[in-house]
């Protein structure tokens, strides 16, 4: 009895000590994907003066797809019977997640600067734990105290460290962005297990890329195409590649693994990312209130990263 005893301990300490490998790696992937994205509204800034939104995000769309073929095509092409029984699902996530999320930052970027755009964004994760808690999970006091906390630090960001607001145009884009995201993330949680990781990818990807297609052509006969320069393919190439390839890749694992409301609390961090990315790249100041603005979110996504 005492060596079953034993066992059943150190398989109980395996399981515990496995579930922690679980829940940290799905916190890593979380902040790749934040990291990532950071810069990628930096490189949409850049741009917004020189590729209009629909054309920059279908040609996104379009290096994605190259960047993600060779290592998903086949997987998609054996699952191809899984993705029709599941169409619906996997248009909608592509419609939420790649078409509407995409094309509204970059709509937003033509008005409103990268700082801006990356505080608005934080908004996303309070969204992603309502949804969570609609269905049924339990948030727990720990990680809704540090929701709340980082959701304070962010208001404060955006109120320039007071409550109040006075939203620009380009503002309610990136709210509107937001909540295209966050239902994209909850979303994620209902995906069809059978269906792999790279074949979903490649085809949202694909799909997204068909539904901006009239829009794109809409956009070059109205608007012009734009130039083919180091300065414009050099942001579609980071946002392409790294912001939807390996972003997206390190987002929808991480929310299989540790679930949309806790991924969406690292997700905190962008702002602080964004205003370090700002500094370093195009010498964007941060200011003391700012910095403690910051300090409030990283408190916030310390506590509510946790169990």
């Amino acid at each position: 009895m005492a060596v079953m005893d034993r066992v059943r301990t150190a398989s109980k300490a395996q399981q515990g000590s496995g579930k922690k490998g679980v829940a940290g790696l799905g916190v890593l992937l979380a902040l790749i994907a934040t990291v990532v994205w950071s810069g990628s509204f930096v490189a949409t800034r850049d741009m917004a003066d020189s590729v209009p939104p629909v054309q920059a995000v279908f040609w996104r769309w379009v290096i994605a797809i190259l960047a993600v073929a060779p290592f998903a095509a086949r997987q998609a092409w054996q699952q191809r019977a899984l993705i029709r029984r599941h169409f619906g699902y996997v248009a909608l996530a592509s419609l939420l997640g790649i078409a509407m999320y995409n094309t509204l930052v970059h709509q937003a970027g033509l008005t409103t600067p990268a700082g801006t755009m990356g505080m608005i964004m934080a908004a996303s994760p309070v969204i992603m734990a309502v949804y969570s808690r609609l269905g049924g999970e339990k948030l727990g006091p720990r990680r809704t105290g540090g929701m709340l906390l980082a959701a304070f630090g962010v208001l404060l960001l955006v109120g320039h460290g007071s409550l109040g607001f006075d939203f620009a145009a380009g503002d309610l884009w990136m709210f509107a962005a937001a909540l295209s995201f966050a239902s994209y993330s909850a979303l994620l949680r209902r995906k069809p297990a059978e269906i792999g990781g790279p074949a979903f990818l490649l085809t949202t990807f694909v799909l997204g890329a068909l539904m901006l297609a009239p829009l794109y052509a809409v956009s070059v006969h109205v608007q012009g195409g734009f130039e083919v320069a180091p300065g414009t393919v050099g942001p579609l190439l980071y946002v392409g590649v790294f912001s939807s390839a390996v972003a997206f890749f390190a987002w929808n694992k991480a929310v299989s693994l540790i679930g949309a409301a806790r991924a969406g609390v690292v997700y905190y961090l962008q702002p602080v990312c964004v205003a370090v990315l700002g500094f370093l790249l195009i010498g964007e100041r941060t200011s003391p209130t700012e910095l403690l603005c910051m300090a409030l979110i990283l408190g916030g996504v310390t506590l509510g990263a946790r169990r």
